[in-house]
């Protein structure tokens, strides 16, 4: 099995690509943020943590944690980010290693981890290959203000905290450029998949 990790900047469209492998290929998909908010519910590892980082008025009615308020606290003060970040990024990463050797008994192709800190949180570690989405900063902007309605100072403000396009680029074994129609994308993904069946 082909573990393969895959990052970008915000707005980059990470999921439609992951979206298209998943539907042509024998991969597994599992995404670092869909893992932390699991480990965040009620009974799992993370809950208990992070009502002590931020109190138990971030616990909503049914039990669940406020993950908006979380958010704009976070997106505010770098250093609860910090604190957060070390309680959600150890155990997301041993849940993925476990699911890792799951597919590899299932024999599943290709295993792919997306992830926005794939690289500063050393996914390189237990990856094959990393994956670079790349997409043009003008049109991850336009994405953003019209598929999440973000303010252009909310996403002037995610972009300075990631890393920049030549950071991503030498980190990673393989750019998948996204700034154009989606033909061009999945064509890309045909190719470079086609690479890892010629050599297997």
């Amino acid at each position: 099995m082909r573990v393969i990790g895959v990052t970008g900047g915000v707005g980059s469209g990470k999921s439609a690509v992951l979206n298209y492998i998943e539907a042509h290929f024998d991969a597994r998909i599992i995404k670092a943020d869909d893992v932390g908010h699991l480990l965040m519910m009620p009974g799992q590892v993370c809950y208990e943590p992070v009502i002590q980082l931020f109190g138990e008025w971030i616990v909503k009615e049914d039990g669940s944690l406020d993950r908006e308020t979380i958010s704009k606290i976070v997106f505010e003060k770098k250093e609860i980010l910090e604190k957060l970040n070390a309680i959600i990024h150890p155990a997301v990463k041993k849940y993925i290693l476990r699911e890792i050797e799951r597919s590899k008994k299932e024999e599943t192709e290709f295993f792919f981890i997306e992830a926005a800190l794939l690289i500063e949180e050393k996914y390189d570690e237990i990856c094959d290959e990393l994956w670079y989405i790349y997409c043009e900063k003008e049109v991850r902007m336009e994405r953003l203000r019209y598929n999440r309605g973000y303010s252009d100072k909310k996403i002037e403000q995610m972009l300075k905290n990631q890393l920049s396009d030549e950071e991503f680029e030498s980190k990673c074994d393989f750019q998948l450029y996204n700034s154009e129609d989606v033909a061009h994308t999945y064509l890309q993904i045909e190719r470079k998949m086609r690479t890892y069946y010629e050599s297997m």
